[in-house]
């Protein structure tokens, strides 16, 4: 199979979808992987690190969909590169389809099979392609949570850990999985104090397990959330509902209750956010404020550590990657349900039911996909 990888576009975007370790898996494997040039120089690696390992170079991204079977990234394509996929073509990224209605209508018109990191499971019921970013930018999210709170950047002022004498900042963390743990993990680090809201008694039974000494944990009711953000100087919106759109957990009205000057980290705003003013900012912008509330909501978090979620990300969908390319994918998503969740669409239909809830479109099943 013809492994394709181009530069990923959307802006401040450093990742790489493949790192030179993969390239080389592949071409073990008997593939062939064209590599456009530069690809992943804002993740360290030189164009001389893939041709070290087998790789070809292409000039422009339009030779790279050309040529190329299966297109693997790191981003949803942009316009511009949906326009290049085509009928029968692999397409192996993170997609989060639920609030982008124009990215869904473009693909299922490419006639593209496109297969989302973001949904495909594991036999404990995780999402490990999505694992890795979201454990990085869970560890971001208090670290830029606490540049947002600088006065000079609109927030109150406060010194996540205090000082002798002056309290920590008080952190809520809305969500207690791999981005909410991570985030209340480093928060407290930091000495702030640190309270996970969750609405599974397993899992802050887990956390207080595990965690107890480290931060509190309490039940996510919409009143007990409320009174917790009242108090807060940063509040981390960590919630995700698989492939679907994020539910809104502090509406407009409710930021007159806050804190002047306190952060929102929204951390789920690929998936729509879980706040109802967020809306998607980039690195070079990244915060804004709306009724004295600062948020902080950039869609591509981990792009700031770029090589260190490039190799995390590689490590996690490298076999995913192979079975594709060894198999095809119809082979390989019968041989493994839990790549087959990853299947959003194929052939012109959309083949995700809480995507096609979100957005009023029809839906096949996966396994009806298999037999097109």
């Amino acid at each position: 199979m013809k492994i394709g990888c181009p530069k990923e576009i959307k802006p401040q975007e450093f990742r790489v979808g493949m790192t030179p370790n993969a390239a080389l898996e592949a071409v073990n494997h008997g593939h062939e992987v064209i590599i456009e040039t530069n690809a992943g120089i804002g993740a360290g690696f030189e164009d001389a690190d893939y041709v070290a390992v087998g790789a070809t170079i292409i000039g422009t991204a339009a030779e790279v969909f050309a040529a190329a079977d299966m297109i693997v990234k790191v981003k949803e394509p942009q316009a511009g590169e949906r326009k290049m996929l085509r009928e029968g073509q692999i397409l192996f990224t993170y997609l989060h389809l639920a609030p982008d209605p124009e990215q869904t209508k473009d693909l299922i018109a490419s006639g593209a099979t496109c297969i989302a990191y973001e949904t495909v499971t594991d036999r404990s019921g995780g999402l490990p392609l999505l694992a890795p970013m979201s454990e990085v930018a869970g560890r971001l999210a208090p670290q830029v949570g606490a540049w947002t709170l600088q006065k000079a950047n609109g927030g109150r002022g406060v010194l996540m850990g205090g000082v002798p004498g002056v309290g920590p900042a008080k952190v809520v963390v809305i969500g207690g999985g791999v981005v909410g743990t991570q985030a209340a993990r480093i928060a407290s680090g930091m000495g702030a104090d640190v309270t996970v809201l969750d609405r599974s008694l397993p899992r802050m039974r887990y956390l207080d397990d595990v965690f107890g000494g480290d931060f509190k944990t309490s039940f996510a009711s919409a009143g007990n959330t409320i009174e917790l953000a009242r108090e807060a100087d940063m509040i981390i919106g960590a919630v995700l509902i698989p492939g679907a759109a994020a539910p809104k957990l502090i509406s407009r009205a409710q930021l007159g209750e806050l804190k002047p000057g306190a952060a929102l980290v929204d951390v789920a705003i690929d998936q729509g956010g879980c706040f109802e003013t967020s809306r998607a900012t980039t690195h070079q912008d990244p915060i804004y404020e709306v009724d004295g509330i600062m948020h902080y909501c950039v869609a591509n978090m981990p792009g700031a550590v770029a090589r260190t979620a490039t190799i995390a990300l590689g490590n996690a969908t490298m076999p995913f990657m192979l079975a594709l390319a060894d198999k095809g994918w119809k082979q390989a998503c019968v041989d493994d349900e839990h790549l087959l969740a990853g299947l959003n669409v194929h052939a012109g239909q959309l083949t995700y039911d809480a995507v096609g809830k979100a957005l009023g479109i029809d839906v096949i099943t996966p396994q009806q996909a298999l037999k097109v």
